[in-house]
């Protein structure tokens, strides 16, 4: 009997729009593909939140034995600019811009977006396949739509007729969007010619003569669609039809309305029983932007070479603060909450790291059965990280008060709470054990925090030659202060 078997699971689906219970297509195996990223730039914090999320779902299924498929990809072609048919490839502007080759820009960032997940501890996906190692499949798949009535070819390129497959079919079953509404707010835009309707979009696209990258087809040397590639790569690896796909909540309209629409049309069914979503990460209240500047990322929200946060916050702790959000619900990253974070990430480590030390009795005062119960009922209720981690601190808290005496706990119960914590921090949340001795943040944070004041009062009593001391004195071993209208933070070299 397998773990799982003693466990009921419910999931939101986002199709049905309400939590079902999971019931694998076939006992025992789960297929689960995920939307990658485009790798021409560094990795958004935005998508980590997305990938960390499904990494947790990852983990726990796996914990509960089964044999879990987990598909993630990388496109590196096809993706135009805002998401559109028209504009510029933005891997192939990206190469245009720093005068180099396309595939060296995907390189680039593929290594960044490993390297990023690597340090935040993430499992890998079973398979990560790239768009344009699949350029075949995609071809064949186009075939199939045509040969069904549902797509057209115009000047070289292959448009999907939204029009004629709303006629047997519902665009917009997974968005609830109605094509109706969609005819109404769209207005026809120069370049759009090709198109029957402003809806329709593209399977294949003739390439310009400027345009690097390219590939022979029937209809013209081109390159496939953005949204053909995840239909093409999830089902070559998971089948017709799969248990779970899973992305950002940003990616529901179009790309994933348009992958069901496609496999309908290509292969007469909606390839997944469950679709899932990751909500946003927003900063401090707003949308992450380059361009407002309310933006920071993983390399700068690790080493505190930034202006938006009071310091630098180990992996261990981003994770935990991620973790401490539904993978549903807007999470706002701001500099409070993951100060709170990494005291609660201590607080927790803490517990863990004394319980070989503790003394045990002959009874116990805590329903460790009951306890480990509820981590489950929490990940079982579609994966409720946040009641997870209150219930790991409700262990946390019995520990310490077994510490000094006004708690007992058996032998028998206290190895079945250290496994349970183990088990749901480390390989369930994916968090590392650090412990606060070892990171000596905290510490060096308080003490940074006690100089900022003292140079603080010393520039509002103007004894400008301490606060410059403070200053210079700091630098000389590696922290840099920086000031600005919201105050002054630091970063350490």
């Amino acid at each position: 009997m397998s773990l799982y078997d003693s466990q009921t699971i419910k999931i939101y689906n986002s199709l049905s729009g309400e939590k079902e219970i999971f019931n694998p297509i076939n006992e025992g195996y789960i297929g689960m593909y995920v939307c990658g990223p485009t790798v021409y730039s560094n990795v958004h914090l935005g998508n980590v939140r997305t990938f960390m999320s499904f990494d947790m779902i990852f983990r726990y299924l796996k914990h509960l034995g089964y044999k879990v498929r987990y598909v993630r990809n990388i496109t590196d072609a096809g993706h135009l600019e805002n998401d559109a048919d028209l504009g510029e490839d933005k891997i192939t502007k990206k190469a245009r811009v720093e005068e180099i080759e396309p595939m060296e820009v995907v390189q680039r960032y593929t290594v960044d977006f490993h390297n990023v997940l690597n340090i935040l501890n993430f499992l890998p996906p079973s398979i990560e396949p790239t768009a344009t190692g699949h350029i075949i499949e995609q071809i064949e798949l186009i075939k199939s739509i045509i040969d069904n009535g549902f797509a057209y070819v115009i000047n070289g390129s292959v448009y999907f007729d939204v029009h004629k497959y709303n006629e047997t079919n519902e665009y917009g079953v997974l968005s609830k969007r109605k094509l109706e509404d969609l005819i109404h707010n769209t207005r026809t835009l120069d370049g759009q010619s090709d198109k029957k309707n402003p809806q329709d979009f593209a399977l294949w696209k003739k390439a310009e003569p400027t345009h690097i990258m390219r590939w022979p087809s029937p209809w013209s040397d081109g390159f496939p669609g953005w949204h053909l590639e995840c239909t093409a790569m999830s089902t070559k690896y998971l089948g017709d039809y799969f248990d779970i796909h899973g992305g950002g909540m940003d990616l529901k309209f179009p790309h994933h309305e348009c992958e069901i629409a496609q496999n309908c049309a290509a292969k007469g069914n909606d390839p997944v029983k469950y679709w899932m979503h990751a909500n946003m990460l927003e900063l401090n209240g707003a949308r992450m932007s380059k361009s407002t500047g309310n933006y920071i990322n993983p390399a700068e929200l690790f080493s505190g070479d930034n202006t938006i946060m009071s310091k630098g916050f180990s992996p261990e702790v981003i994770r935990f603060f991620m973790m401490q959000a539904s993978y549903r619900s807007i999470l706002d990253l701001t500099n409070n909450g993951l100060l709170a974070s990494e005291k609660g990430f201590f607080r927790l480590m803490d517990a863990i790291n004394i319980i070989d030390d503790l003394k045990t009795s002959n009874s116990s005062s805590f329903n460790v059965i009951e306890w480990k119960q509820k981590c489950y009922d929490a990940m079982n209720d579609d994966f409720n990280t946040p009641i997870l981690i209150a219930t790991l601190f409700d262990a946390a808290k019995f520990i310490n008060q077994v510490k000094d005496g006004s708690a007992t706990v058996t032998k028998e119960d206290l190895e079945l709470l250290k496994q349970t914590l183990h088990t749901f921090s480390f390989d369930v949340l994916g968090l590392v054990n650090v412990s606060k001795e070892s990171s000596g943040s905290d510490k060096l944070s308080g003490a940074v925090e006690i100089l900022i004041n003292l140079r603080k009062e010393a520039r509002l009593n103007k004894d400008f030659a301490l606060s410059d001391k403070i200053r210079d004195e700091l630098a000389e071993v590696g922290i840099k202060l920086n000031d600005s209208r919201e105050g002054t933070t630091y970063t350490t070299n």
